[in-house]
């Protein structure tokens, strides 16, 4: 199969509803080439066309379920195969107790995938024994019945972490406004709004920083060049330290006055810094639209 030996493969299974969907939107969000619903049967010939593309993948994860009906069956066998040419999968199993499964069904209106034959409670039931043998083989379990997206979210940082091979960071690149209040998670918190301010601009005033005109607004200051200059290089010394205590996730805040204009333009400039350097990067920009519903943004 040839598949990079730093190569990092993640199957997603367990129960419906217990958050494989979100599970797998944060892979994409790290830089994975995700699918949905592959037929186990052809996971083998999957990951051997992933090996000889062009620019072969080396990060692949796959929703792997009960959805796939008898194909499901083959899982096993997938493995095994893939197993013997040396490739080990980070299994994920993701499973939720039955009262907040049928919770998340009613809140959602989705039907369950064996719904069709019984009740939601006997559905549920029937999937959990259908699915004993894969969570056996499972690499990691996680219980998602008191765990909010977010927390979710930050688990399974923890986990890809753990279990890539190339020793680097998970970095979340978050852009706030001050006068929403300060992130709780933040590990590091730099404050922009000593930066030139495009809301005093009319033309860029109602714009983000993720608009090319307010980018380039922020970014080409001189200012701004000297604080993204000096930040990398204290990002140069500290990233190390950290990986070499041990740490998996850093959070980094990037704070204006608003959340609209220069935190946004920041933390998009700093995610190629850090692409450089090997780390996984995820953005968010949480205040970039409060302006539309909760006053203007700044």
């Amino acid at each position: 199969m040839y598949l990079n030996p730093n190569a990092s493969i993640v199957i997603i299974t367990g129960l419906s509803g217990a958050g494989k969907s979100h599970a797998l939107k944060t892979l994409e969000d790290l830089g994975y080439f995700c699918v949905d619903n592959l037929p186990p049967s052809l996971i083998p010939k999957f990951l051997e066309l992933c090996a000889q593309g062009v620019e072969p993948r080396e990060k692949i994860a796959l929703v792997v379920d009960i959805r796939g009906g008898e194909f499901f069956q083959d899982l096993a066998d997938a493995l095994a195969e893939i197993k013997s040419q040396g490739i080990n999968p980070l299994i994920l199993f993701l499973e939720a107790d039955e009262d907040t499964l049928i919770k998340r069904y009613k809140l959602t209106r989705r039907r369950h995938p064996l719904s069709f034959q019984e009740g939601i409670l006997e559905a549920i039931k029937d999937e959990r024994s259908r699915l004993q043998s894969i969570r056996d083989q499972a690499t990691t379990i996680v219980d998602t019945s008191d765990l909010t997206p977010s927390d979710l979210r930050k688990e399974l940082y923890e986990i890809i972490a753990r279990h890539t091979k190339i020793k680097k960071l998970i970095i979340t690149l978050l852009s706030f406004g001050f006068k929403h209040g300060l992130p709780k998670d933040a590990d590091l918190v730099f404050d922009a709004r000593f930066l030139p301010n495009p809301h005093y601009i009319a033309e860029l005033q109602p714009l983000t920083g993720l608009d090319p005109q307010v980018s380039k607004f922020v970014l080409d200051s001189a200012l701004t060049k000297r604080f993204l200059r000096h930040l990398t290089r204290f990002m140069d010394f500290l990233l190390p330290n950290f990986i070499e205590e041990g740490k998996t996730h850093l959070t980094i805040a990037i704070g204006c006055t608003g959340g609209q204009h220069r935190s946004v333009a920041i933390a998009e400039s700093l995610k190629s810094y850090f692409e450089s350097k090997e780390h996984m990067v995820v953005v968010e920009h949480r205040d970039i639209h409060i302006g539309e519903s909760g006053g203007p943004a700044q």
